[in-house]
């Protein structure tokens, strides 16, 4: 069992990295491998809907670091995503990396826990919370909560490891993360099989 925490911030050891590691420890103790994945300083591209993705067994036609990650996604079975808030709003690079990881790759993704963690200074979190989340309910993903929304406060990662109730939420949320896989994993050997999907039905506005 993998859990992949990605690292949204363009800081690799800042405030999101620490709110993930105190959640990775959780993951480690429960016996869940992890790896926390860094989404990079380098400017990464949005989306541009060309479908490349599509026809070519979901690698993206962009280079950068999107594909590497796909590759570890394959073999995943969960996944929490962190960014720090800004405008609240995730990050520019996280939003430009999912709108892509996510984009025509539903086999990669659907029946596999997921969470959104955020980091800010002072507001907006929710915000940002909210819109990491709407990912994950658009792919089949079973959302897993905590004891309170997911999000850590702090200037810094000093200030971070001072916000006692944001550490508590992100211990919970590794457990909560670690249990959950740990049910699908025994439903699985119990023979209990992924939910049929249904063929897409799409229905227009605009006729």
């Amino acid at each position: 069992m993998k859990v992949l925490l990605v690292n949204g911030s363009p800081h690799k050891e800042g405030c999101t990295y620490t709110a993930l590691t105190v959640i990775e420890k959780e993951l480690q103790a429960a016996g869940v491998e992890t790896e926390i994945y860094w989404v990079g300083a380098q400017p990464i591209s949005g989306c541009l809907g060309c479908g490349g993705c599509v026809r070519n067994g979901g690698k993206c036609v962009i280079d950068d670091s999107l594909n590497p990650f796909l590759e570890k996604a394959r073999e995943a079975d969960g996944f929490i995503f962190g960014s720090p808030v800004h405008y609240a709003a995730a990050s520019g690079a996280l939003t430009s990396f999912m709108d892509r990881a996510f984009y025509g790759k539903a086999g990669i993704f659907q029946f596999k826990p997921a969470a959104a963690i955020v980091s800010c200074r002072r507001g907006g979190a929710t915000a940002a919370f909210d819109q990491l989340n709407k990912y994950f309910t658009i792919s089949s993903m079973p959302v897993v909560s905590s004891k309170y929304w997911n999000g850590v406060h702090g200037t810094c990662p000093a200030e971070v490891l001072q916000d006692a109730e944001g550490l508590q939420v992100m211990r919970e949320l590794g457990r909560n993360m670690a249990w959950l896989i740990k049910c699908i994993e025994a439903g699985r050997a119990a023979g209990i099989e992924a939910p049929e999907k249904e063929t897409p039905i799409k229905t227009n506005f605009i006729r």
